[in-house]
């Protein structure tokens, strides 16, 4: 209810924009997946992608309730969540060398044991307090291409909702390439769904994708996004400002973090944030991927970008708190 009411008190400073918000998944999947690991012993195991769906459903139902804090400060505004569809490539390099740690831990000989059952990458994950070894599942985490629903996306911020979507970075699918049997192109996804039409002169293959076990970073999602919403108002050649915020649980972004010297970034331009991550300021697991989202995100169509507290953000747009970064 904190989250919603601080998301009302910045439509409520901003009645007149429009919205979409996007949301993690990470400690949720963990749940559905430890959840699918104490049942084991009489349900199956649970592929990432129905992982994914599972978490945005509930979590889009969950956001969706702004609505009604909205509806109390007489804002005539509904939000309404969106099971999306994220594009990746099948050839991405993560899918061959996973890194993306997700579910609960494990010992050693559990892990060897899932690999051998499951199929899984398991990777040492640290040593315990006892000097023990604490194993974890590993997965692909590769880049965003393409968002299946982006029409709809679009459709609804048109018609005034405020979309939930690419929650968790969106379910990670891949095109689906046809197999060629006789005059008929076969089209195999996951599940046992299979599709079949005949071959015609001039066709092309269709948009038909499946689930992959993998997980997409949801900054990155958050960031193409807005650059697909860019480009598709362009194309109707009407003008747009299209920013992007990163909520998170610092004030900004910081160079030298938790030492002596650490500093509060208020300002950066594209060339500055390029050239702090070049140089490693910001971690890989904490303020690393919302740089490098911000990063694809002005280079690609975006002008200005935030990361912010949720209950700062006013004092963010005005340059007094958290982060903003700027193409020049």
């Amino acid at each position: 209810q904190g989250t919603c009411r601080n998301i009302a008190d910045m439509i409520e400073k901003y009645p007149d924009d429009m919205y979409i918000m996007t949301h993690g998944n990470g400690p949720q999947v963990g749940n559905v997946l430890l959840r699918a690991e104490y049942s084991r012993s009489i349900l199956p195991a649970l592929p990432l992608d129905v992982c994914g769906a599972d978490t945005q459903g509930a979590m889009g139902y969950m956001l969706a309730m702004l609505s009604y804090e909205l509806q109390m400060r007489g804002i005539n505004k509904k939000v309404a969540a969106l099971v999306t569809q994220v594009v990746v490539n099948a050839d991405d390099p993560d899918f061959k060398n996973p890194t993306k740690y997700v579910g609960p831990s494990y010992t050693k000989e559990e892990a060897e044991q899932r690999i051998r059952e499951n199929g899984w990458v398991m990777k040492l994950y640290k040593k315990g307090a006892d000097g023990k070894e604490i194993w974890r599942r590993v997965v692909p985490s590769p880049i965003p291409v393409d968002i299946v629903e982006i029409e709809a996306i679009y459709s609804l911020v048109e018609s005034g909702f405020i979309p939930v979507t690419v929650g968790g970075g969106g379910i990670p699918v891949v095109p689906v390439a046809p197999k060629i049997q006789g005059d008929t192109e076969v089209y195999e996804c996951n599940y046992g769904m299979k599709y079949d039409r005949k071959i015609k002169n001039g066709q092309k293959p269709l948009a038909i994708f499946k689930g992959s076990e993998a997980v997409i970073d949801k900054d990155r999602a958050s960031a193409l996004l807005g650059n697909l919403l860019i480009k598709k108002v362009k194309k109707t050649g009407e003008d747009i400002d299209v920013t992007l915020t990163i909520f998170t649980g610092e004030d900004g972004a910081m160079i030298n973090y938790q030492k002596p010297d650490q500093k509060t970034l208020r300002h950066l331009t594209l060339a500055e944030a390029k050239k702090y991550y070049a140089e490693g300021h910001f971690p890989p697991g904490s303020m690393g991927p919302k740089i490098a989202a911000i990063i694809d995100f002005l280079e690609n169509g975006g002008e200005k970008a935030y990361i912010s507290l949720t209950s700062k953000y006013v004092e963010t747009l005005q340059g007094i708190a958290g982060t903003t970064v700027t193409k020049n």
